[in-house]
């Protein structure tokens, strides 16, 4: 025989309150009397009841789930991005449901559409693309939608990430100290804001101080592609002996092949610079120079901004850019 469920009815009748009172008491946000609070505290205890979300979400048109979707976690800067979400997203009275993206190139549609059946509030887009058609689908739906380390044209999309075109201009500034004879870049993916911009800042800097790239090549962000990108700049006669890479994690690999396969010292044969300064950045193997995305405050502008618009439909759309600033390590001659 199966159990009844215990329902809100029953707590409120244990309790000797009302139901709406049980209601506001699972409700985050909402408030009732500490004395009310404990009858209710002490009733759901003894009966075992817990309150049905998604049943709630019927009645009242909100779930208070946020979906994440997220590329990959070969990064060590996503793992770090997507935890601090979820924690300042549960704190701020939201469930988070987690969601893997088939690529960084915005074909996200099947797993958009798994998302909406969930009801969600909102939806956070971890350095992940989303088509226009998508992005207008959500607003029908009054599903707010923010890029989190991404930017893309739409000017009705809510985004918040680094100023990525200041920090691209502070690595140039950083690796020009140096006097160098050849400068290089290895790039991510080349449809991702977060590549464009930084390349276009460390070009604007290079051009004002009259120089330039002489050599160039793509790693897509990903550790194996930076490798072969890495021993494609160095494999010549006219080797970099500046480079800058658009991300830790292949400037990591970077590292790996210019010590450990061509045998050059790093600074003095080439210096390097990355951007994230992900926590291993800074451990002796690697002891990278780094452009620091300052991640609590990219989270919090994120959160602050999705559950605002969230509770205020109709706010107008911000676009957040948050400051980074260079962590300079063994990787480059320091200054002074």
């Amino acid at each position: 025989m199966i159990a009844k469920a215990v329902t809100s009815v029953d707590v409120a009748r244990r309790a000797g309150v009302s139901q709406s009172a049980v209601s506001r008491f699972f409700t985050p946000g909402a408030s009732v009397s500490t004395k009310t609070a404990d009858k209710i505290r002490k009733a759901s205890e003894e009966l075992g009841y817990r309150p049905n979300v998604l049943a709630r979400s019927l009645i009242t048109g909100r779930s208070r789930i946020i979906a994440l979707v997220v590329y990959y976690f070969e990064n060590h800067f996503y793992p770090e991005a997507v935890e601090k979400l979820s924690i300042a997203l549960q704190e701020s009275g939201y469930h988070v449901l987690l969601f893997m993206a088939s690529n960084t190139t915005g074909d996200v549609e099947p797993v958009v559409q798994e998302i909406l059946d969930y009801r969600v509030d909102g939806i956070v887009m971890v350095s992940v693309s989303i088509s226009s058609v998508l992005a207008e689908r959500c607003a029908q739906l009054s599903i707010p939608v923010l890029l989190f380390n991404r930017d893309q044209p739409d000017t009705e999309l809510r985004s918040v990430t680094s100023d990525n075109v200041e920090g691209g201009r502070l690595a140039a500034r950083v690796l020009l100290r140096g006097e160098p004879r050849c400068f290089g870049h290895l790039a991510g993916f080349e449809g991702a804001s977060t590549q464009i911009d930084r390349e276009r800042g460390f070009c604007q800097a290079l051009e004002a101080a009259g120089r330039q790239v002489e050599s160039r090549a793509v790693g897509n962000y990903h550790y194996a592609e930076a490798a072969d990108a890495t021993r494609e700049l160095f494999d010549r006669e006219e080797r970099p002996d500046a480079l800058f890479v658009a991300d830790d994690h292949m400037a990591f690999a970077a590292l790996d092949v210019i010590r450990h396969e061509f045998r050059l010292r790093v600074p003095q044969d080439v210096a390097v610079v990355g951007f994230d300064d992900v926590p291993q950045a800074a451990w002796p193997s690697f002891d990278l120079t780094s452009v620091r995305q300052h991640i609590n405050l990219l989270v919090s502008e994120a959160v602050s901004e999705l559950v605002a618009t969230i509770e205020e439909p109709g706010r107008i759309t911000r676009k957040v850019r948050v400051p980074p600033t260079v962590i300079e390590r063994n990787t480059t001659l320091r200054s002074g």
